[in-house]
């Protein structure tokens, strides 16, 4: 744990959320808004500024925090024993926080591009993730199983050593490695805050031309995030540690009962 004071890894998370969304959200609007000079530039060019943006915020944040800026590698991390539970919300809060202000500081930045930009979905998906067929079980799986691998990786990374400050640079290309292999079929939020902030942003703000902010799939960038992450830190406990403990069989039960209720969504869906 770092030997700063809470008010200061308060800081820290909400700044380094900050900046990981203004790089993230911001390429996502550079290579979708019309008349960018960035515009069709590609599903690399994407993942790679994710993950050199999570590199950004982590050095930023790094001195003053634990460079989370994720709620689910917080929750994950406190359910793994490395991390205390009083200091779990605030960094939530800061992580929302820091998200919400990054997407409002990328939509000013864009701010003429909007209106030449017709597709709605299209403005959308700068701020919030949307999958690219819409399935419950599948679109919820795929964003527990990247996170899984998000924070057990992590986890496996803080087990090895490396050079003063080559660290989030791994992290970073842990988050490309994601992205190019697992982020083509939910747009890989992995983070709820990096989804529900920009997403509650692009609700509140006058957005030239924008759509509805698609709060019926909102559910699957939040919780399928918190559920691999929770299982990805206690999986790595289980596997690495031998520590089978009861958090891993509850979050094991319920990861299980929500692909079923998922399984209806879809049957309905499908019957409607």
């Amino acid at each position: 744990m770092i030997d700063t004071s809470l008010a200061t890894q308060f800081l820290g998370e909400l700044i380094g959320t900050a900046i990981l969304i203004i790089l993230g959200a911001g390429v996502v609007a550079g290579v979708s808004l019309k008349k960018s000079k960035a515009e069709n530039a590609g599903w690399v060019v994407v993942t790679l500024a994710w993950g050199l943006g999570v590199t950004m915020g982590v050095y930023v944040s790094g001195y003053m925090s634990m460079a989370h800026l994720n709620p689910a590698v917080t929750v994950g991390m406190a359910l793994a024993g490395v991390f205390p539970w009083d200091y779990v919300l605030p960094y939530i809060i800061a992580q929302f926080i820091g998200a919400f202000i990054g997407a409002t500081l990328v939509w000013l930045h864009y701010y003429p591009h909007w209106k030449q930009t017709e597709d709605k979905p299209t403005k959308l998906g700068v701020f919030a993730t949307a999958p690219a067929i819409r399935h419950y079980t599948s679109n919820f799986f795929g964003e527990a199983l990247g996170t899984f691998v998000l924070v057990f990786g992590l986890l496996s990374l803080g087990a090895n050593s490396f050079s003063d400050g080559l660290n989030p640079l791994v992290v970073g290309a842990l988050i490309i490695a994601i992205g190019m292999s697992l982020g083509g079929t939910t747009g890989y939020a992995i983070n709820p805050a990096r989804d529900l902030g920009p997403r509650i942003a692009h609700f509140v703000w006058p957005i030239a031309g924008k759509g509805g902010s698609d709060w019926s799939y909102s559910w699957v960038p939040v919780l399928g995030p918190i559920m691999g992450g929770a299982l990805g830190a206690l999986g790595y406990n289980a596997i690495i540690d031998g520590k089978y403990g009861m958090w891993l069989w509850i979050f094991a039960v319920l990861f299980i009962l929500i692909l079923i209720l998922t399984a209806q969504l879809d049957k309905k869906k499908d019957l409607a």
